[in-house]
């Protein structure tokens, strides 16, 4: 009981932080209007090894997906681009949640087809973010597309791999673009892994 009443006060306390976060942007935040919901197709399904990819992070630092195999369980989250309203408030809210994470031996890794030198400043006018942000501008929104989630219009879909640490995929959520997933989805899909 009070592990879900925890996971209820950092869930509600992440999405404020977001929210106020967001309006401290005014003036420096695009917002491109609404957008088709989803505009791909997945080339990964559950139950499948993830496919395995090196990307900078913005340190410059490779990233390799299969370091953590064996080690931890891994969340993907690609969002769409930088400098816009719903993903500034999406990462954020994460800081949060970093306890839930590391109940269940898992890291995150945001991943965005947006230069290295753009992610680079939006993650600094953000405050620092405990987990990796990776760039997949180049080859432009190669591990996107190699996991179904590039979008025609050349941005990632707002998407979430949840993977083993045997390096399977055992949870997708692939939601609208102009919504950010809800913590709990994450809280659950993390329940199911260190259970499993």
């Amino acid at each position: 009981m009070l592990q879900k009443y925890i996971i209820t006060i950092a869930i509600v306390a992440a999405a404020a932080t977001a929210v106020a976060g967001s309006k401290a942007y005014e003036g420096f935040i695009l917002d491109p209007g609404r957008l088709k919901p989803t505009d791909s197709k997945l080339a990964v399904k559950i139950g499948q090894v993830a496919p395995d990819f090196t990307l900078p992070g913005i340190d410059g630092r490779p990233v390799r997906l299969s370091d953590y195999r064996g080690k931890k369980n891994v969340v993907l989250s690609f969002i769409p681009a930088a400098w816009t309203p719903v993903c500034t408030d999406q990462w954020p809210g994460y800081n949060l949640a970093r306890p839930i994470f590391e109940k269940h031996n898992a890291v995150l890794l945001g991943i965005s087809v947006d230069h290295r030198a753009s992610l680079y400043a939006w993650t600094r006018q953000m405050g620092d973010l405990w987990f990796p942000v990776l760039s997949d501008f180049w080859p432009h929104g190669e591990v996107a597309g190699r996991y179904g989630v590039l979008r025609s219009d050349g941005m990632a879909e707002r998407a979430l791999f949840f993977i083993d640490t045997q390096g399977n995929i055992r949870g997708i959520h692939v939601g609208d673009i102009n919504l950010r997933p809800p913590l709990e989805l994450i809280v659950k899909h993390l329940t199911a892994l260190s259970t499993e």
